[in-house]
């Protein structure tokens, strides 16, 4: 931590006095004005001199930049949707040049940045990347950041979780302990944690979209192995706004038929030579769109940033403060009747899954002994609750004689909780009493009368709480890369340092299924004697063996790699890559014991007292070991001609483990011994294609993931399996009339386990086919908009068995968006509009067929209104 604040101190010594820096004067100046196809000014356009300088449209279209040196130079003019154009100018004293760009629905022009080692136009990477703006987010009516996702080709975004804890999963590759394993989550090229499938610490959690963000870059297979480290499935990547383009916007939403109110704000500028400024955040509060009885969304997140641009490159200081929290939901009780093979899926009496919670005001609070055996209290409402406060610069300079140098390092201070009730069995009253030994009773714990509920059905409640003590990291990456004629050298230098320290300290509580406000539930015993207290009947959760445990662990991770680019001929382009990623593990580990304590202090040892299970602390495990892997790539883009491409690329590359492997057994001082890394081997074929009015991609794929195993909280048992799949991805956009777009992508994968027990079968949850169709009309003379959004996908198996199957589904979203009045705009969105029970996991892998049965699941959220009133200034 030391070397760490050393470094920070530095680069805030040299960015201050770079800050300060100004450029000498010249004679010449440039101005004129950007206009659209209509003769409309573009706002925010990007105007750039040759190996000068830059300048960004006002609200008039109207751009100005003095201090040329005089003679003949080029100036170049983009826009996101609109067509760059460059034009030879002469500069000489006051110079006028002005410009109209042309509509430009193809996209494949539009400069990217991850995944790559230089900003490259789409047609001309031999990579698959899909880039989302605010406008195209908005329009799919998003209600947490990973339904953003669900539009992108090639990756499955299990949504149902709330605002945080999604599975994501990429090309058919499995989910096969949550999280997003394979995937890596960036804000501004950065990752935002070192693993993404932590154990009740996922990078979704600790990331919030906002109108800070300018878009979303995503990347499937190709150089991200070699890029990132543990992404070699693939790079999802958080772009904010520098405030480049002048302006800002705020906006207030809340829900119709739901509790929530937030408010957002952001504004960028110039405010100096070359020196420019973006701020901006989110607060919100309300019970979100499940009720689970409280305000469970309750926090916000305030990012700022400044940069100053130097003739030779830029330095980006950047910040990030996020508090929030939100609701997170866990399989739920549903009924299945039917066949394995063709299940009715519903929900049951008095529990309408579309639309109800677990958590309830009758638990609002888990109790026992903290990490350090301490009285300890842990309020349910929190749910996910992430805290994180980062710093961080970026810097690019182009040092002279074709080489560049480009660092980006952070450093954010992570910490919260996850707190979440999981049902760990549901079952009739009878069934649950007698569990507790024959002759046992049920009765109400809030009045003590008799246990009543219409459907009769009781849920076993094991209490996620998971206490986040250190979730910190450090990121830095350095690359310098060398232009020789047609021949790119990069070499590059990835720095990690991620704490993982957390403490399950999990109870076990007995409450009626309900979908309003659930009550919790006591047993007697046939001799009258309480065996629970309010509910609680065990501190720990016997029915899983205890979970008690405590991680105290540290990644170290070093990772230099190189990529090298060839330009073999106008049109074929050639690149390669390989990464050296070497880990460091050190730290302790311990799980459980259990011990009498009186709790609740009222001097008297209860039945759930005389077993109260904490981290044992007195017992540890050291951990010591190293891993090391090598990713590479090769790929090729051939252009066609100015429209059409092809491309083909073969990456390898690995994803570690980090406290997933904890606990299972392993030697932990001996690296050679610990199965801490799942590798996975990547083909793909794609065809890039422009039109006058819109885009196509498509890409063939085929993978294959060694996976050695690692631990899932929720069935817990270890995953180890092999698998493999090949198939399809399709993304589209036309402009069918100048008011009407046309958007949409397909994936189709055929996917298998080949190894273990379920050989041959369908990897869990994955569906041979998903969709989207995005259609958007403009009307007004473009002031006002409707749209809607269809997203599906086909059956999945539950389960690695391929028993019990989750039938298909079709979200349908949807928008309005009017025009007040200039930069005043009104909103109403819609998501789930036909209230579709979407079911995206569950845990039971087979029912009894043709009887009832109940099983838990996660669905998706039902229908949900929401208006917003948001003005652009």
């Amino acid at each position: 931590m030391k070397n760490i604040t050393q470094f920070l101190k530095k680069m805030l010594v040299i960015v201050a006095v770079m800050l300060f820096n100004q450029s000498f004067s010249q004679s010449g100046s440039l101005s004129g004005k950007v206009t659209d196809a209509k003769g409309e000014p573009v706002i925010g356009a990007n105007v750039v001199v040759e190996s000068s300088k830059s300048s960004i449209t006002d609200t008039d279209g109207n751009f100005s930049i003095s201090g040329l040196a005089e003679g003949t130079t080029s100036v170049t003019v983009s826009f996101i949707g609109l067509t760059t154009q460059k034009k030879s100018v002469a500069i000489s004293g006051r110079t006028v040049l002005n410009f109209q760009l042309q509509d430009d629905a193809k996209s494949l022009e539009e400069v990217v940045v991850t995944g790559v080692v230089n900003p490259k136009s789409k047609i001309k990477s031999s990579v698959s990347i899909t880039t989302l703006d605010v406008k195209q987010v908005e329009q799919s009516a998003p209600r947490s950041t990973a339904e953003i996702f669900r539009t992108i080709p090639g990756i499955r975004s299990e949504s149902s979780g709330g605002e945080g804890n999604a599975n994501i999963a990429v090309r058919g590759v499995p989910i096969s302990s949550g999280g997003s394993k394979y995937l890596q989550i960036q804000e501004d090229g950065l990752p935002v944690l070192l693993y993404g499938d932590i154990a009740f610490a996922t990078a979704d959690i600790f990331t919030r979209f906002d109108r800070n963000i300018a878009k979303i870059e995503a990347i499937r297979g190709g150089s991200a192995s070699t890029l990132s480290s543990n992404a070699p499935g693939g790079i999802i990547n958080f772009i904010s706004k520098t405030g480049k383009t002048e302006g800002g916007s705020m906006a207030t939403s809340f829900g119709l038929d739901y509790n929530d109110f937030r408010t957002d704000l952001e504004y960028g500028a110039k405010i100096g030579d070359g020196l420019f400024f973006h701020a901006g955040g989110f607060y919100r509060a309300g019970e979100g769109v499940r009720s689970p009885g409280f305000i469970a969304n309750n926090g916000g997140q305030v990012k700022f940033n400044v940069t100053k641009e130097f003739e030779t490159g830029s330095v980006t200081v950047y910040a990030k403060f996020l508090n929030d929290r939100a609701a997170a939901y866990m399989p739920m009780p549903l009924e299945v009747s039917g066949t394995n093979a063709s299940p009715n899926w519903g929900s049951i009496k008095g529990y309408d899954a579309t639309s109800g919670a677990m958590q309830s005001v009758f638990l609002d609070q888990n109790v026992g002994l903290g990490p350090n055996g301490e009285l300890r209290r842990a309020k349910v409402s929190d749910g996910m609750h992430p805290v994180s406060k980062s710093i961080g610069a970026s810097a690019n300079f182009q040092l002279g004689d074709g080489w560049k140098v480009t660092e980006n390092g952070r450093f954010s201070s992570n910490s919260g909780l996850f707190i979440a009730p999981f049902p760990a069995e549901v079952g009739t009253a009878a069934a649950i009493a007698t569990s507790f030994g024959a002759g046992s009773t049920l009765t109400y714990a809030n009045d003590g009368s008799a246990f009543n509920t219409a459907n009769g059905l009781v849920a076993r409640i094991h209490m996620f709480d998971t206490q986040l003590n250190n979730m910190d990291n450090f990121m830095n990456d350095l690359r310098i890369t060398k232009k020789f004629n047609k021949v790119g050298v990069t070499a590059g230098y990835f720095k990690s340092i991620q704490n993982i320290s957390m403490s399950w300290l999990w109870n076990s509580y007995l409450q009626e299924v309900s979908d309003s406000n659930p009550r919790l539930i006591n047993v007697t015993d046939a001799g009258g004697n309480l065996l629970s207290e309010n509910g609680l009947y065990a501190y720990g959760t016997p029915a899983w063996g205890n979970l008690a445990r405590n991680y105290d662990t540290q990644y170290n991770v070093s990772a230099p790699y190189a990529n090298i680019s060839f330009d073999a001929t106008d049109k074929l382009s050639l690149e390669g890559g390989v990464r050296y990623d070497k880990g460091q593990v050190n730290g302790s580990f311990a799980g459980g014991t259990s011990a009498a304590f009186d709790i609740n202090n009222d001097g008297a040892i209860s039945v759930p007292e005389q077993n109260v299970f904490a981290v044992n602390t007195a017992n540890s495990t050291a951990v010591d070991y190293q891993y090391d892997y090598v990713s590479y790539t090769l790929g090729a883009n051939y252009l066609i001609d100015a429209g059409q491409s092809v491309f083909a690329r073969y990456s390898r590359g690995a994803s570690a483990k980090a406290d997933r492997i904890l606990f299972s057994g392993l030697n932990y001082l001996d690296g050679d011994k610990i199965n801490a890394l799942d590798f996975l081997n990547q083909a793909e074929v794609g065809y890039k294609r422009k039109f006058d009015k819109g885009y196509v991609y498509a890409t063939v794929f085929s993978a294959k993931t060694n996976e050695q195993g690692g631990y899932e909280a929720t069935s817990n048992s270890i995953i180890d399996n092999d698998y493999k799949s090949m198939g399809l991805e399709l993304e589209t956009s036309y402009n069918a009339t100048e008011s009407l777009n046309l958007r949409g992508g397909f994936t189709y994968t055929k996917a298998e386990v080949t190894t273990g027990a379920n050989k041959g079968n369908d990897p869990r949850r994955q569906p041979k086919m998903m969709y989207n169709f995005i259609p958007t009309y403009k009307f007004s003379q473009n002031r006002n908009a409707v749209g809607l959004s269809f997203i599906g996908q086909t059956k999945a198996y539950t389960q690695d068995s391929n028993q019990l199957v989750m039938d298909g589904f079709l979200i349908v979203n949807g928008f309005v968006e009017f025009e007040v009045t200039k930069g005043l705009s009104l909103n109403l969105s819609g998501n789930n509009l036909l209230n579709t029970l979407a079911i995206t996991e569950a845990e039971e892998g087979s029912i009894t067929e043709n009887t009832v049965n109940y099983v838990r699941a996660r669905p998706l959220p039902g229908r949900s209104l929401s208006m917003s009133l948001s003005y652009k200034f």
